[in-house]
C-alpha cells in the first residue's frame, strides 16, 4: 500500500465550547471544505470512514446528506482516539483495492456542550472491567490516565516540571496558529500553579474539551497529482493492541502498546524514525507525548524528558512536535486534527508555524490505554 494513495484536501469548523449545531451538521460542514480544498465536488465522494464512541452520527447518515446515494465503502470504526489514524488506513485500503476512489474521512463530536467524555450522569460503557472500577469512582479519563503517568514517572525519573514543559512548548506552538482554542502564552509558572485534576495531573496537562468537526479526503496518488493541492501520500498505516482498562495481560503501564507496533509501521514505510521530520503526538494527557517519543523510538528510554527539555520537539528544535498545539492548546477533536496539521506541514501551508523543508509525519493515535488499541500513520509530502 505504501505511497499509492494520497491525502488530497482537509477541511474543519471552527474549534469551540459551543458549537450550536448537530454533529451532522460539523460533518457535513467539515467535509464540504475538504472536498473544496481538493477541488472535489460531493457526487465524487463514494466511500465514507469515520470513528467515535457512540457521540457522533454513522458513515450511512452523512452519506444520505451528502446525495451519495450509492456509496461504495462505509465504515464507522469504534474506538476513539486510538483508532483516529486507523480510518485513514481503512480510506487508503479501500482506494488501493479499488473499493471506492474518492473517501472522505472525519470525526465530528460536541465533546464540550453536549457529550463530555467520561460524564458521570451517563451509563457506564458495557465492557466487563468498569463493573470493578465506578463502584471506587475510577470514571473519568484523567483518573485513568494519572495511573499511567504515575507507572511512567516511577520509571523514568520525569518531574511534574518535565510535563509542565510538554504543555509550555505546545501552547508556544499554539499561539502561531489561528484555528486554536489557547493561544495565550503559558508559562511553567502558571503551569505549576494551576489546580490538580487527578494526581499527578494538572489542569494544564488534560486536553481540551472541544466542539468541532474534522474531515479529509483520501484519492489514489495519481489522481491526487491533478488536484488542487500539492499531494500528500500515505506510507504507512497500521493498528496494534493495548492495555484494557488496566485488566488485561499486561503489567508495564510505562510502556505503551505502540512500542510493539512501531516496527511494522516503519518497515511498511520503508524508513525509520531517524527520517521524521514532524510528529504529531496524540496528546490526550502530557505525559503520552513523552512515552510516546520513546515508544516509536524517536528517543532512547528514559530520555524523552531531556529531549523536551532541550527544545528539541520546538519549531526550532530536531523533531517538531504537535506544531498545532495539540489537544492540550488547539482543540480536541479526538485525533484526526493531528492528521490534517501533517498535511498542511507537508504540503507548506502552516503559515506562521511552518516546519521548513518538512518532508515526513508521524501521526499517532491514542497509544492503546484503556480501549485496547492503537493506531499510526506515516505520511509523505510530494511539494
Amino acid at each position: 500500500m505504501r505511497d499509492r494513495t494520497a491525502i488530497a484536501g482537509v477541511g474543519w469548523t471552527p474549534y469551540s465550547r459551543n458549537s450550536g449545531v448537530s454533529t451532522l451538521e460539523l460533518a457535513l460542514r467539515a467535509i464540504t471544505s475538504a472536498l473544496e480544498d481538493a477541488g472535489l465536488q460531493r457526487d465524487e465522494v463514494d466511500g465514507l470512514v469515520t470513528h467515535s464512541v457512540g457521540d457522533a452520527v454513522p458513515a450511512s447518515a452523512v452519506a444520505h446528506c451528502l446525495g451519495v446515494d450509492d456509496p461504495h465503502f462505509l465504515l464507522d470504526v469504534t474506538g476513539g482516539g486510538s483508532m483516529s489514524t486507523a480510518v485513514v488506513g481503512a480510506a487508503a485500503m479501500a482506494v488501493a483495492t479499488g473499493q471506492a476512489e474518492v473517501v472522505v474521512c472525519w470525526r465530528a463530536l460536541n465533546a464540550r456542550s453536549e457529550f463530555r467524555m467520561g460524564g458521570t450522569g451517563r451509563a457506564a460503557p458495557t465492557l466487563v472491567e468498569f463493573q470493578y472500577q465506578v463502584p471506587y469512582g475510577l470514571v473519568a479519563p484523567p483518573q485513568q490516565y494519572a495511573l499511567v503517568a504515575r507507572s511512567y514517572m516511577d520509571r523514568s525519573g520525569a518531574t511534574s516540571e518535565d510535563l509542565g514543559r510538554v504543555a509550555v512548548t505546545q501552547r508556544s506552538h499554539a499561539c502561531l496558529n489561528p484555528r486554536a482554542m489557547m493561544n495565550t502564552p503559558l508559562s511553567m509558572e502558571q503551569y505549576l500553579e494551576s489546580r490538580y485534576i487527578s494526581d499527578p495531573l494538572r489542569l494544564y496537562d488534560c486536553c481540551l474539551e472541544t466542539d468541532a468537526g474534522i474531515a479529509l479526503v483520501v484519492v489514489s496518488a495519481e489522481r491526487a497529482r491533478d488536484l488542487r493541492k500539492a499531494p500528500v501520500l500515505i506510507s504507512a498505516a497500521t493498528t496494534g493492541g493495548g492495555h484494557s482498562l488496566f485488566s488485561g495481560g499486561r503489567t508495564d503501564y510505562s510502556t505503551s502498546a505502540a512500542y510493539e507496533m512501531a516496527p511494522r509501521l516503519y518497515a511498511q514505510a520503508g524508513f525509520g524514525p531517524e527520517e521524521i521530520d514532524v510528529a504529531e503526538l496524540y496528546d490526550a494527557f502530557t505525559p503520552l507525548v513523552l512515552m510516546q517519543l520513546e515508544d516509536y523510538r524517536l528517543a532512547p528510554r528514559n530520555e524523552a524528558p531531556a529531549m523536551v527539555a532541550s527544545g528539541a520537539t520546538s519549531l526550532a528544535g530536531s523533531l517538531p512536535v504537535n506544531t498545532h498545539g495539540g489537544h492540550l492548546s488547539e482543540g480536541y477533536v479526538h485525533g484526526l486534527n493531528h492528521v490534517v496539521e501533517a498535511v498542511l506541514q507537508l504540503r507548506g501551508d502552516a503559515t506562521g508555524r511552518q516546519v521548513p523543508d518538512a518532508r515526513t509525519a508521524l501521526c499517532t493515535g491514542q497509544p492503546g490505554y484503556v480501549s485496547g488499541v492503537t493506531s499510526a500513520v506515516i505520511l509523505r509530502g510530494e511539494r
